[in-house]
């Protein structure tokens, strides 16, 4: 068995984590001596021991002179838990592979650095795309210093979201929408505007058994007209955060004091900004958004290139009409030079319909 081996199933165990660690990444660990594995460990939560923590405690006194395969770089830094890095040094590990340097400015080679320096032979880069793929929520956070946006929309094969009379319930099949609530589990927060909840009085939720949180709500009210009496208000099932214009009134904004789930942002602008919204759930450590408003939400994103991947959901049928809802309002760009890149990762059939995974080249 070889290094690529080994490494795979440290990523695997990483995987398996993906939905809970946040705003931690997910981390896998492998502890091999003599071609065999002594120890193995994942990341399970924030504050809970690291992957090499995990695989070290398992390993003991085995781990001396043995090789650690480990998905990021181990932390050199004392948290929450103690220095991954150290932990090592004192098991004596000859060797370590690391997939991928952490992006973390508290970690950023560092961890590296002091492994060398107890001369714990060191290398990198192994299996180091798949690594990052894993945490490219994380990845993106530490990077741009907001939350990686997934912009998920539901179409019909000529691109409409509802009819010229805006029904829109359901384009997509059974089998895609149980898809949609894997793929919000995966996220941090779920994102529409306020005509979404005003419309449709939806729950935001993730309504599957196997999800160990739940996401939470971010609403775009610029003058706080969410019903109070609304589901992402009155339901309890999770956090809700409103996010309003600095001319709402604070009488207004006091009636949503008496539900304890319920946060309203009050921002220094009148109209919305994309960019004070994220740099908010950044600073609160939110790591990933999935993006479910309509067509002006939607262009609102797109016009301020803050899209890092699109989930297209296609049903086929066709709607027609030239007045039909398309996923994006607004004017649009005049030339395609000036269009939004994107990259086509992967493309599955669920159920009847096709999915479409799609990631921005900018």
């Amino acid at each position: 068995m070889d290094d690529h081996y080994y490494m795979k199933l440290a990523l695997d165990l990483a995987k398996k984590t993906r939905n809970q660690t946040s705003p931690n990444p997910s981390v896998g660990a492998v502890i091999v001596k003599n071609n065999n594995i002594i120890g193995f460990g994942a990341h399970l939560q924030a504050g809970e021991s690291h992957a090499e923590v995990a695989a070290l405690n398992m390993a003991k006194e085995k781990a001396k002179d043995a090789t650690m395969y480990v998905t990021l770089e181990p932390c050199s830094h004392v948290g929450k838990t103690g220095s991954c890095a150290e932990a090592i040094i004192e098991s004596d590990l000859k060797k370590v592979h690391i997939a991928t340097e952490d992006p973390n400015e508290r970690v950023a080679g560092k961890g590296i650095e002091k492994l060398k320096s107890a001369n714990v032979e060191v290398t990198t880069g192994l299996l180091k795309y798949e690594a990052q793929e894993i945490n490219k929520h994380f990845f993106t956070s530490m990077m741009r210093k907001r939350p990686f946006i997934t912009l998920k929309q539901a179409t019909s094969l000529d691109g409409k979201i509802a009819t010229y009379m805006g029904e829109s319930k359901w384009i997509t099949s059974q089998e895609s929408r149980m898809e949609v609530h894997k793929d919000r589990c995966l996220h941090d927060a779920i994102l529409v505007g306020v005509n979404t909840v005003i419309n449709d009085n939806p729950e935001l939720t993730v309504r599957l058994t196997e999800c160990n949180k739940q996401p939470i709500r971010l609403i775009l009210d610029t003058n706080l007209r969410t019903p109070i009496s609304s589901n992402v208000v009155t339901d309890h099932l999770t956090k809700t955060w409103i996010f309003v214009g600095k001319h709402v009134d604070a009488s207004l904004i006091n009636q949503f004091n008496q539900f304890k789930e319920v946060e309203v942002f009050q921002l220094d602008t009148s109209a919305i900004a994309l960019v004070d919204v994220l740099n908010i759930l950044h600073k609160r450590e939110l790591r990933s958004v999935y993006v479910e408003g309509g067509a002006t939400v939607n262009a609102s994103f797109l016009q301020e290139g803050l899209i890092d991947e699109v989930h297209t959901y296609l049903a086929p049928i066709l709607i027609g009409g030239a007045t039909s809802l398309t996923s994006f309002q607004g004017k649009g760009v005049e030339r395609l030079a000036d269009a939004f890149q994107l990259e086509i990762k992967e493309i599955k059939q669920i159920g009847q319909d096709l999915k479409i995974i799609s990631r921005g080249v900018n």
